[in-house]
């Protein structure tokens, strides 16, 4: 069964989320919270596998919220979709850097949301190739960079596939690329997140763009 946390500022939207996933049979909704403050109790409370997390809301909004259950040891396995009115706000970026999976537009159709939702829970990220090339290009330029040291603990090997999942490829896309095995991709993809200490395959593609390893296409 998958456990979700709704937190969104607005009763109607929550109710529609609601109604949806539970009308499902491996989804069902642990709590609600109308705010980010209530939302992190919530969820440390709880341990929700997928939060869906407004990003503007009272009190707390929703990057800083994910921030902290991003931070929390005892939050490692919740896995945080940003909800946002628009396909690119200039929010999706720091909610990723903050430690987001994904996100997911709040008038998505429904059998998108549900697929959105058993993705994020397998711990996968929300990021079509064609959104995070968008993504990459419209945000990650504005940013400082990281050093290109942070990638020294990385194998060749590892910096390449890394690079790979910056570009939006699944990993049975790099592992015909790459002419390996999807289990060795995995476990290739596993170890730069270790290394790298990444919360997930979002955050990996950010230490791709930031460190310098890809570079936005124009």
């Amino acid at each position: 069964m998958i456990r979700v946390l709704l937190v969104d500022d607005q009763a109607l939207i929550r109710a529609g989320f609601r109604a949806l996933l539970e009308a499902e049979d491996d989804i069902e909704v642990v709590a609600e919270a109308a705010d980010g403050e209530r939302g992190v109790a919530l969820a440390r409370e709880h341990l929700p596998d997928v939060a869906l997390v407004d990003v503007q809301m009272p009190v707390l909004d929703g990057i800083e919220a994910t921030r902290r259950i991003a931070a929390d040891p005892r939050l490692s396995g919740v896995h945080v979709v940003i909800l946002t009115n628009y396909g690119l706000d200039e929010y999706v970026f720091d909610a990723l850097r903050a430690g987001a999976g994904g996100f997911m537009v709040k008038d998505t159709d429904p059998a998108d949301l549900l697929q959105g939702v058993r993705v994020a829970a397998r711990g996968d990220a929300l990021l079509s190739p064609a959104i995070t090339r968008r993504l990459i290009g419209a945000y990650v330029s504005r940013r400082p960079d990281l050093s290109p040291r942070v990638l020294e603990p990385l194998t060749n090997r590892e910096r390449e596939v890394t690079a790979l999942v910056a570009r939006g490829m699944s990993n049975d896309e790099i592992a015909a690329h790459m002419v390996i095995s999807p289990a060795t991709v995995k476990t290739h993809v596993s170890r730069a997140m270790i290394k790298l200490r990444a919360r997930d395959r979002a955050q990996l593609v950010v230490f791709a763009y930031e460190s310098g390893l890809v570079t936005p296409r124009r």
